[in-house]
């Protein structure tokens, strides 16, 4: 791990490049705003400008030889992930990365009524982001087959940690379904989920796919009051399915539509992970204190 590049160095990618730069690597990540160049600079990342939304900027990007990790979402509407072709096809070339690391969702399983699912559960995503989700696992692995350029993906569960609660929506007094009626959910802690990714970068093969979750799995609404309990606020009200449908956000309403409990079997075993918050009581003590 001599020199990696961060392609969307955000919440995820800046306690990965931390912990990069614990190994003494060289770490450059990309950024498009020059708010995002002070933020990142701050933090002692080196930034290069680009923007994956106007390929023509990508043509400098330092990837030869790198280790990349792959954070960047792709962008609203569509089936595909148009940001991840502009990114492969900008790569001369010669100028081959070492290994790709791509984040993607255990949204691309869909809804499986509850069930484990493991990596050998064929996907089925429902709703579009995940189905741009899964177009961009495909296009990369594919390049990453003809170009020689391993890719490891990593299918990761609902992230939480400081700063990303929905406390906000617990605040706003929004209702949740009723315990009974609501989904299997799972989770990782932002930390531990930075951890994966080093050790997926570290020991994931060319094709690697790994479920990234704590392994604790529990309702939506179990999430929602525990987040609630920890911070000291009032449990949301809970409403049935049909009245969440006339009352809830769309988006909202779209994670309580699938139920699915996610095995991370593969991860801890293959990548030697130990969960520094195998569980949520623990991730949301973790949680109380700013980034």
């Amino acid at each position: 791990m001599d020199r990696v590049l961060i392609i969307g160095c955000g919440y995820v990618g800046k306690r990965v490049a931390k912990l990069a730069m614990e190994k003494n690597a060289s770490v450059v990540a990309m950024a498009r705003a020059a708010k995002s160049f002070e933020e990142l600079e701050k933090l002692g990342i080196q930034t290069v400008s680009g923007d994956l939304d106007y390929p023509p900027s990508l043509r400098n990007l330092p990837t030869k030889g790198a280790l990349v990790f792959y954070f960047a979402p792709p962008p609203g509407g569509g089936l595909t992930d148009p940001r991840m072709r502009s990114f492969c096809t900008s790569v001369a070339p010669g100028d081959e990365p070492h290994k790709v690391v791509y984040m993607s969702t255990s949204g691309v399983y869909g809804d499986c009524g509850g069930s484990a699912v493991t990596e050998e559960t064929p996907p089925h995503p429902q709703t579009t982001r995940a189905k741009r989700r899964l177009d961009a696992e495909a296009f990369l692995l594919s390049w990453g087959n003809e170009r020689n350029a391993p890719v490891v993906i990593l299918r990761v569960a609902g992230i939480y940690g400081p700063g990303r609660l929905p406390i906000p929506h617990i605040e706003s007094g929004n209702p949740v379904l009723y315990e009974h009626e609501a989904p299997f959910t799972n989770r990782i802690h932002a930390d531990d989920l930075a951890r994966v990714c080093i050790a997926a970068a570290d020991k994931g093969e060319a094709g690697d796919i790994f479920n990234v979750s704590d392994g604790e799995s529990g309702t939506m609404t179990h999430y929602f009051n525990a987040v609630a309990d920890a911070f000291g606020l009032m449990r949301p009200p809970q409403v049935s399915m049909k009245e969440a449908r006339e009352v809830m956000n769309p988006l909202i309403l779209s994670y309580f539509s699938e139920s699915r409990q996610m095995d991370n079997g593969k991860m801890r075993e293959k990548l030697g992970i130990g969960l520094l918050y195998p569980t949520l009581g623990e991730g949301l003590k973790a949680s109380r204190t700013p980034d």
